[in-house]
């Protein structure tokens, strides 16, 4: 049988011994002759790494208002475009007033009208009273006149409440933005009929600054995270894919009353001034809580992890340039950093690129000449 391994067999190799946490360890020498393997290799490092929850989160509007007609009439025109920023109290649209106007002019009508019958009533009850005291009249005719004066100052009443209802349904003929924010697409156009509270609606407006940004975290954060609220106001960063490095701040605002037994998460919101308006509803960003700093935490970069068949572990560096394969506790993940718990001292030296070329008894090689340290957290 040839003694040599192929570049195959030796991966083979290396795949089994990661799976099954055997080989390479102290009691293996080198094979004579055997290739040297290039790694990368970095140092385990303690400093203090952020306590922090990531969550993949949704913006959303602060307000949203779907602007509809209070009045049944025709829509003569548009006073913005799509898209365009107004402020509340803006001019939107008009509707023909000269309906409602009509109604205000005959509602003054009946109300002057009913005025003048009322102060008749009120005239003709006076004079029935003084001819009462006289003995002159009967009974019967006082109380007719009080009723019809009753009645008199009654539709007087009921005449200024119908005039106060069609100065409003003609107010309502100009409708105005109830909002700072942006409009969406025009849902109605000119010269439609438009009808009171029925659908379509006229234009949706969403309030871009400031914005919320929604995520669901699991339930075992809830009690660290009202924790820290309690202490003070908790900053929460959204990252943006396409733009990494700017990430936008904001604080957490709501947490929900209630875990979402179905996939154990709880909702959480945190407000986002926006002023340059980065944030755009329905947009997905990363968000990130950062609660604390845990000091004299064990860390290595992320990827000299590997996972198998037993748990997580490593490739130690000894002295002899050879590898030991380290079980190890990864507590969480900060960053570009895994936080370990246990199977690891500062100082030793992990394989952070080339595991799969490892092979029992494999020499390694060092590409980068001085091991880097995890990167400090930002």
């Amino acid at each position: 049988m040839n003694r040599h391994y192929t570049w195959r067999g030796r991966l083979a190799v290396s795949f089994a011994a990661a799976l099954g946490l055997g080989g390479c360890t102290s009691q293996q020498a080198a094979a004579p002759g055997a290739p040297t393997v290039p790694v990368t290799v970095a140092q385990v490092a303690k400093k203090s790494v952020p306590l922090e929850i990531e969550a993949i989160g949704s913006v959303m509007p602060y307000r949203t208002v779907s602007v509809e007609p209070q009045v049944t009439g025709q829509l003569l025109s548009v006073h913005f475009k799509e898209g365009q920023d107004v402020k509340n109290g803006d001019l939107l649209f008009p509707i023909d007033r000269a309906p409602f106007q009509a109604a205000l002019d005959q509602a003054l009508g009946k109300l002057a009208h009913d005025k003048a019958q009322a102060a008749n009533s009120a005239l003709i009850l006076q004079r029935t009273q003084r001819l009462d005291a006289e003995k002159i009249s009967s009974k019967e005719q006082l109380d007719q006149a009080q009723a019809a004066s009753a009645q008199d100052q009654a539709a007087v009443r009921t005449d200024e409440a119908a005039l106060e209802y069609a100065r409003l349904q003609l107010n309502y003929c100009s409708v105005y933005s109830p909002v700072d924010g942006r409009t969406g697409s025009l849902l109605v156009h000119p010269g439609n009929l438009v009808k009171a509270n029925d659908l379509p609606v006229l234009v949706v407006i969403n309030q871009v600054t400031p914005v919320y940004v929604a995520y669901a975290i699991p339930e075992r954060y809830l009690a660290e995270v009202r924790k820290y609220m309690a202490k003070g106001s908790l900053g929460v960063g959204a990252v943006i894919p396409d733009d990494p490095q700017h990430p936008e701040a904001g604080t957490l605002t709501f947490v929900d009353n209630t875990v979402d037994r179905a996939t154990g998460t709880i909702q959480l919101k945190a407000t986002f001034p926006n002023r340059n308006r980065r944030l755009w509803p329905g947009q997905f960003v990363n968000t990130i809580v950062r609660l604390a700093e845990q000091t004299n935490a064990i860390v290595v970069p992320s990827q000299a992890v590997e996972t198998g068949q037993k748990g997580t572990f490593v490739y130690v560096l000894k002295a002899d340039q050879t590898a030991e394969i380290r079980p190890v506790s990864v507590e969480r993940n900060a960053g570009a950093d895994a936080v370990v718990s246990s199977g690891l001292q500062p100082g030793e030296t992990v394989v952070t690129d080339g595991q799969i070329m490892i092979f029992p008894g494999a020499h390694l090689q060092v590409k980068n000449s001085t091991p880097t340290p995890p990167a400090a957290s930002k």
